[in-house]
């Protein structure tokens, strides 16, 4: 049998080691004490502030199964001018400001600035940035010591790789909040409707006559659907490098349609699941083509897509990834694009060169140059199609050099969130407007 001392000694190795004062959410004074309470039988995940890694290694420890915990980061429900900042300033406590009181025009739920919970804090991961209590995600190790200091309760902890935050807690009616504050919920319930999930309610507090918006991460997934639907644009991502590319974006793998759509309006088709391919084959349309009804358009929340010459048209700057349109096409001509500056070819038709050129003058006539002239052996033809491997791709260029068709595209994957961003700078105009 394992000695509980010994143990101890080897599960307080892998706690943080850095004492919360009793404050952090273990309940224990001290790190050491932890450890004992694990290795008497405790739960594994007993320190919040330990990762994943950390407590696989506790439960190996243990000789126990390893528990999948979500790993959680403080967030602080305020993003505008800290209530009253300029007067509390010289203040001993954010208690002692408030039990002060607050002066009209002032947010009486809003930070307040002074920072007790920086005391409490041991792993540096929280400073006073303009009377605003700011939080580094990448110092933040959930461990929930900064929660019960905050006399105003506007810390709570949120999943590590949440993207949707609400940094409000006023109740205040409407007016009120925009005279207190830029950046304050205005209760007005736009992102609960919209959300897909149902993962946002609006809470009513009957003390107050107000109602304010909560997000469950447990329904959320991340689609940013309530960072569009926000009338104040609030509702953003502040704890993630939002400059980095994003995973995927769609990509209509068809450059023609304008033929075949107008003779599917002119029969009267007005959707892409209506038409059938005995429909297209009796009208002379391109049975791989993509029909430029709009379904997708329909679908997509983000005015990514748009119709233009009987073809769906990308913006690659508005599309989140989310693949509503991938799922709605019935043709499969949109595919999720993961490679950033991966080449795509914009035609899949199998059919042979003279019934391609029949029913289309601008796709692929499966001439094969680009394949037989490809350095790397990255394109193959597939039933008369070239198909590229991105894995083998160096994106060299002498494939859309030689393609006659001009067909080979380099798609990039933008850079940067565009709903995320934008909404951010709406937040910093609303800035600079207040000062």
């Amino acid at each position: 049998m394992t000695n509980v001392h010994e143990l101890a000694k080897r599960i307080l190795k892998l706690l943080p080691g850095v004492d919360c004062g009793g404050y952090g959410g273990c309940g224990y004074p001290t790190c050491e004490a932890c450890a004992k309470a694990i290795a008497e039988g405790g739960k594994t995940t007993l320190c919040p502030a330990c990762d994943r890694e950390a407590i696989a290694e506790i439960a190996e420890a243990m000789g126990v199964e390893p528990v999948d915990v979500e790993e959680k980061l403080a967030f602080i429900k305020c993003a505008g001018s800290a209530a009253g900042k300029e007067r509390f300033k010289e203040a001993e406590s954010c208690e002692a400001a408030k039990a002060a009181g607050f002066l009209k025009g002032e947010c009486q739920w809003g930070c307040i600035g002074i920072g007790s919970c920086i005391d409490r804090c041991k792993f540096n991961a929280m400073k006073v940035e303009d009377g605003q209590v700011i939080i580094d995600s990448e110092k933040c190790t959930g461990c929930q010591a900064c929660i019960g200091v905050c006399p105003q309760e506007l810390i709570s902890m949120i999943p590590k790789d949440a993207t949707n935050f609400i940094p409000c807690s006023s109740k205040d009616n409407e007016a009120d909040t925009l005279t207190a504050c830029g950046y304050g919920c205005i209760g007005c319930g736009d992102c609960a409707i919209a959300c897909p999930e149902n993962a946002i309610e609006m809470i009513y507090d009957d003390k107050v006559d107000s109602r304010y918006a909560d997000i469950d991460y447990d329904k959320c997934v991340g689609c940013v659907t309530c960072t569009v639907s926000c009338r104040k644009k609030i509702i953003v991502d502040t704890y993630h490098d939002l400059t980095k590319a994003k995973e995927e974006v769609a990509f209509v793998k068809c450059t023609g349609g304008a033929k075949g759509n107008r003779l599917l309006k002119d029969a009267g088709f007005e959707s892409c699941k209506e038409v059938t391919l005995e429909d297209l084959n009796s009208n002379g349309i391109c049975e791989y083509s993509c029909l430029g009804l709009g379904d997708c358009v329909k679908v997509c929340r983000y005015d990514a897509i748009i119709n233009e010459y009987g073809l769906a048209q990308i913006d690659p700057d508005k599309c989140v990834g989310c693949g509503d349109c991938v799922r709605e096409c019935p043709r499969e001509k949109i595919v999720m694009d993961p490679y950033k500056g991966a080449k795509q070819i914009q035609c899949t038709s199998k059919a042979s060169m003279e019934e391609r050129l029949k029913v289309c003058q601008v796709g692929c006539i499966g001439c094969g140059d680009c394949a037989d002239n490809c350095p790397n052996h990255a394109i193959t033809m597939v039933d008369g199609s070239p198909v590229i491997d991105c894995q083998l791709c160096e994106n060299c260029g002498i494939c859309t050099y030689v393609c006659s068709r001009g067909l080979i595209v380099e798609r990039q994957v933008p850079e940067y969130n565009y709903l995320q961003m934008e909404a951010m700078k709406i937040n910093s105009r609303q800035s600079d407007e207040r000062k």
